[in-house]
């Protein structure tokens, strides 16, 4: 019945934990979720405030432009030159995307022929490997490994992949591992895709997640960064717009083209009340995501000082809401957590080979949570 495409398919890791916590739920357990990394913290009013008077304007009921609004466009601009110091075209430059994922889903279908590679990272964000195989394309995988601070070894490609490679994704700050990238790796990055004529993909979603005084860059700070690739980035994590479905993808005007040729037939684009949300977001005061990482900062002490309190071996993280942490089954213990704690992890393996040994937790839950579910950790722990 189905495309072999479609067979050919894993499941949605998220959609099967979302299954998982259905069936405990119905069994009556009160299930502490830190998995899925979906925050719990409200969208700031003055967003929410936009949206509701730009839903009242009869003007924004009709389609929205494909690549996005000029005020909305000119807003992502604005921001990034603010915040990264990198100047943006608003016009060649920017499109507006319904989420990161929108983008990420979507672009190699504008550059990847069948058998082409992309470079995934492994363990890396599902949709990587999964919009690869819609495109027709094989993944070449690259380890993150602890050793190597959780960055791929760019020399360990072999040859014979890089001649038919095509895109290369990668996302620091980094999920699953929480790691961070420094720039002299952004650099690496760029001369590796010179040479090898490449198309970038940078994921920056949890950019403004950040603790401990750290500053996330833009990967398009480097020079030549623009020549080479883009980036996606969201609005959903940095103010709490998961639902809202509203991002961007910015940089070299050629790959945005394309990527706004394949939206193009496949959506039409953005609700306009929703980017009015967005201009308010983006222009508006940044407080809001100051007050949200100092919540998620006392909330990853909270777990990582417990966590080791425990016997675990958890390292605080400077970036994402995220803590990944090492055990000796990731399956094994995320079932035991679910089944004997009613706690939610997500097993490392779920994001790739090189994920198992893990399992990540979100801090997506308040403190008064987090200290419960240790206790249930606590309990069972051997």
């Amino acid at each position: 019945m189905y495309s072999q495409r479609l067979e050919n398919l894993p499941p949605y890791l998220f959609a099967r934990i979302d299954a998982m916590k259905a069936r405990k739920r119905k069994e009556g357990v009160d299930i502490i979720d830190l998995g899925v990394g979906d925050p719990d913290l409200p969208t700031p009013a003055h967003i929410v405030e936009a949206i509701v008077r730009a839903v009242k304007e009869p003007k924004n009921h009709h389609y929205p432009a494909y690549e996005g609004m000029a005020a909305y466009r000119k807003a992502v601009a604005e921001w990034y030159g603010k915040r990264f110091s990198v100047s943006l075209d608003a016009d060649r430059e920017v499109l507006a995307l319904m989420g990161s994922k929108d983008g990420i889903a979507h672009i190699p279908e504008a550059f990847v022929n069948p058998g082409d590679y992309v470079l995934v990272p492994d363990p890396g964000y599902p949709v990587y490997k999964t919009s690869t195989l819609f495109a027709e394309g094989k993944t070449h995988l690259m380890p993150l490994t602890a050793e190597n601070n959780f960055l791929p070894v760019l020399d360990d490609i072999p040859r014979d992949v890089l001649k038919k490679a095509k895109l290369f994704f990668f996302n620091y700050p980094n999920n699953p591992t929480a790691a961070i990238a420094p720039k002299a790796f952004f650099e690496e990055v760029v001369d590796f895709a010179r040479d090898n004529d490449l198309v970038v993909v940078h994921d920056n979603a949890y950019s403004e997640i950040t603790f401990d005084g750290y500053k996330a860059p833009s990967f398009l700070e480097i020079d030549g960064a623009k020549e080479v690739g883009v980036e996606m980035h969201s609005l959903s994590k940095t103010y709490n717009m998961t639902g809202w479905r509203i991002g961007m993808a910015v940089g070299n005007p050629e790959i945005l083209a394309g990527l706004g040729r394949v939206k193009s037939n496949v959506d039409s684009g953005v609700f306009d009340a929703v980017q009015e949300a967005g201009v308010a977001a983006l222009t508006g005061s940044q407080q809001c995501v100051a007050d949200a990482c100092a919540v998620y900062q006392e909330r990853r002490d909270v777990l990582v000082k417990g966590l080791n309190d425990l016997g675990f071996d958890v390292r605080a993280p400077k970036a994402t809401f995220y803590v990944w942490m090492p055990v000796e089954d990731c399956m094994k213990t995320a079932a035991q957590f679910l089944n004997e704690a009613g706690i939610v992890v997500t097993p490392g393996v779920g994001f790739g080979e090189s994920g198992d040994g893990y399992v990540r937790f979100a801090i997506t839950r308040s403190v008064e949570r987090i200290e419960e579910a240790l206790e249930r950790i606590r309990r069972i722990a051997p």
